[in-house]
């Protein structure tokens, strides 16, 4: 695949439309994120030949999983010869946090049914909150950016189900860390809804079709600015700054936090 040099740029693949490349972004000391290092999507539940292919063709190190246990059985990655599996079960202290699986909302019809705008909010935002805070986050995301410190590692893709909230926080703070603004930050994150969204549109328009309430269900379904909101005010209430995030909850001392950036920053062209 060749690189497009633009940041946020539309996946190559038909089937991971929420495939893209962290590269790009304008970051601190004008330099830009290093492309073609990291990556984030969806798990590759639909995913054609065609694509399961051209992604073992990318010369990726490692597919990082974000999944709990269930999900994983129910969708096992690919196997690549020459790609690492890596498991880092997010929720692991919360496995049942339906907000980051909508599956167990589409596969419920009476939650389906149930599900208000209230409701989806309230469910969404403390699945954020536990993102930022649990113990089984805090020291999976740790150990996620100390093996970006591994040239064995990378380059590497990283994915949840959706990949939308443990993915998207993830994305989030990684890109924070590297000096991206807050605006790029959330750029990035709500490009989901226009990649994501219009191919769950058939899943949506069914759910709908039978009872249920299609703005609650997009709010579980997609993302909101609101979301990655409470993440940061989740961080900051508990650590006070980003730094503080990386060095007091996930251990990534200040010497590691500009480790990671002098690997994945470079000059633009």
């Amino acid at each position: 695949m060749t690189a497009t040099a633009t940041p946020g740029a539309p996946s190559p693949f038909r089937s991971l439309p929420n495939w893209r490349d962290l590269g790009y972004w304008p970051a601190a000391d004008g330099k830009i994120v290093r492309p073609e290092m990291i990556y984030r999507t969806t798990e590759f539940l639909h995913t054609s030949d065609e694509d399961i292919k051209a992604v073992g063709e990318l010369g990726l190190a490692t597919i990082v999983d974000l999944r709990t246990t269930g999900e994983r059985a129910a969708c096992p990655d690919p196997v690549y010869p020459g790609i690492g599996p890596l498991w880092l079960n997010i929720l692991e202290d919360s496995p049942e946090m339906g907000g980051a699986n909508p599956a167990q909302f589409i596969s419920d019809p009476a939650a389906i049914k149930s599900l208000t705008v209230d409701f989806a909010r309230k469910v969404m935002i403390q699945t954020y909150r536990e993102l930022v805070t649990s113990d089984s986050a805090l020291k999976r995301y740790r150990e996620f950016y100390i093996l970006l410190l591994d040239d064995d590692v990378t380059p590497t893709a990283f994915h949840c189900t959706t990949g939308k909230d443990r993915t998207g926080w993830l994305a989030a703070g990684f890109l924070s860390l590297m000096g991206v603004s807050a605006e790029d930050v959330y750029a990035d994150y709500l490009l989901t809804n226009a990649r994501l969204l219009p191919a769950l549109a058939p899943i949506l328009d069914k759910l709908t079709a039978a009872g249920a309430d299609k703005e609650a269900l997009t709010l579980v379904l997609g993302v909101d600015a609101s979301y990655l909101d409470e993440a940061f005010a989740a961080l900051t209430q508990r650590w006070g700054t980003l730094e503080n995030y990386f060095a007091a909850g996930l251990g990534i001392d200040a010497a590691g936090q500009q480790a990671l950036r002098d690997r994945y920053l470079i000059d633009p062209a």
